[in-house]
């Protein structure tokens, strides 16, 4: 019986970068070396066919960077390659990042021929000051343009991210974000709270510092989340993501429950054959890798010495998960999502109960009124979802 696998396409370009981005991107690259990009991850992508016929492609999904930027055209491309390596299940979720302002009607058109049925559009803000703090590069009007040409593209499943703790935002501002997002009645949510992270623009400007909401009211705007959008239908099934029932993102359930995945692009994770690895980050170095190797890939002599040789040279990080990781790494995981983890999961993984391995942390934080255990189950309440930092420390196995 073949596995089931989720595939990650990291598209690196932007028009600009946000102030509070780390992700790995760039702006103002050339249309020539986006061409030569998208040939490297095809080429990467070709590799894969040395193990895929034990996989069956359950979701893809298209990151960044900002994917709506591209010519519509390489989408189809990669989505072609894939197609030529791996099968494809017959109904996958296929799920591209937009950013408004970089996508139209043509090419909404377009994603829905090649078999992208998941959008997920960043508004972050429904206030126009606050994204250009943000240095986003659309207002709130570009946002709905983008969203209604969607729907009338077909597109049925549509995922908006939205942001608190933003520099100058209320809990007034927020709400009126919130409510104008339930207006239109999205099937996926996602709601973050802002993280400064070192070597942005935002972590080197003291005045926008200066403006961001102190952690209570951000724990505010975080209930506030939770109460407006259950109230309009929205089930909480992860920390931070939302949905109606029935649209759930299927892909990151693949890393939250210990799933097996591959990253294609520069910087991109996967866990792979009980290893969890990433590619490297320079641009060129990634580019000039792959076409040298174009020959290799294209005759498959030998698929296996082939799939060593080149992803050894694209790898910067090999981690061999052994089982202490892998248990950590499911609960930590795992009790992200309201519905906990399955004790008979653990046990079919791990030939043992799982209070024999954290029967001391569980009693201890069920006696505080922080988690529930039952015989199917163990999770995280409310309570303990807000203290969850403090909480999951506590499952590092020594």
């Amino acid at each position: 019986m073949k596995k089931n696998l989720s595939l990650y396409i990291h598209i690196p370009f932007c028009l600009r970068k946000c102030k509070y981005c780390d992700f790995l991107s760039f702006s103002g690259c050339s249309y020539a070396s986006q061409l030569q990009y998208i040939d490297a991850l095809q080429q990467e992508i070709k590799l894969y066919k040395a193990y895929s016929d034990r996989y069956v492609v359950r979701s893809i999904f298209f990151g960044g960077g900002t994917p709506s930027l591209l010519d519509e055209v390489f989408i189809g491309n990669i989505l072609s390659a894939i197609r030529s390596v791996f099968e494809v299940h017959r109904f996958p979720e296929i799920t591209l990042e937009a950013n408004p302002g970089t996508v139209k009607y043509t090419n909404l058109l377009a994603y829905q021929t090649y078999g992208i049925n998941r959008l997920s559009i960043g508004l972050q803000s429904a206030n126009d000051d606050l994204l250009k703090l943000l240095g986003r590069i659309h207002n709130m009007d570009q946002f709905i343009a983008t969203y209604n040409s969607a729907r009338r593209a077909g597109f049925k499943n549509i995922n908006i991210d939205l942001m608190s703790g933003i520099p100058a935002q209320t809990e007034h501002i927020y709400v009126d974000t919130l409510m104008k997002v339930v207006s239109l009645a999205p099937e996926h949510i996602s709601a973050y709270s802002l993280q400064v992270e070192e070597g942005t623009p935002l972590a080197e400007d003291e005045k926008l510092l200066g403006m961001i909401p102190d952690e209570e009211v951000d724990r505010r705007m975080y209930a506030m989340t939770k109460k407006v959008l259950a109230a309009n239908g929205y089930e909480r099934y992860e920390f931070s993501n939302y949905s109606k029932p029935g649209y759930e993102c299927r892909h990151n359930i693949t890393y939250w429950t210990g799933g097996e995945y591959i990253g294609f692009g520069i910087g991109a994770a996967s866990f792979f054959k009980g290893q969890r690895f990433s590619n490297i980050k320079d641009l060129d170095k990634y580019i000039e890798i792959l076409q040298n190797a174009q020959s290799d890939i294209a005759a498959a002599k030998d698929i296996y010495n082939t799939y060593d040789e080149v992803t050894g040279s694209l790898r910067e990080s090999v981690e061999t998960l052994y089982i202490d990781s892998r248990i950590e790494e499911f609960m930590f995981l795992g009790l992200r999502m309201t519905k906990g983890i399955s004790r008979k999961e653990f046990r079919d993984r791990f030939n043992k109960d799982v209070y024999e391995v954290y029967g001391p942390v569980l009693n201890k934080y069920v006696n505080e009124g922080f988690m529930t255990v039952d015989e199917d189950t163990v999770k995280l309440n409310d309570r303990g979802i807000d203290v969850s930092n403090i909480i999951l420390s506590d499952f590092i196995l020594d």
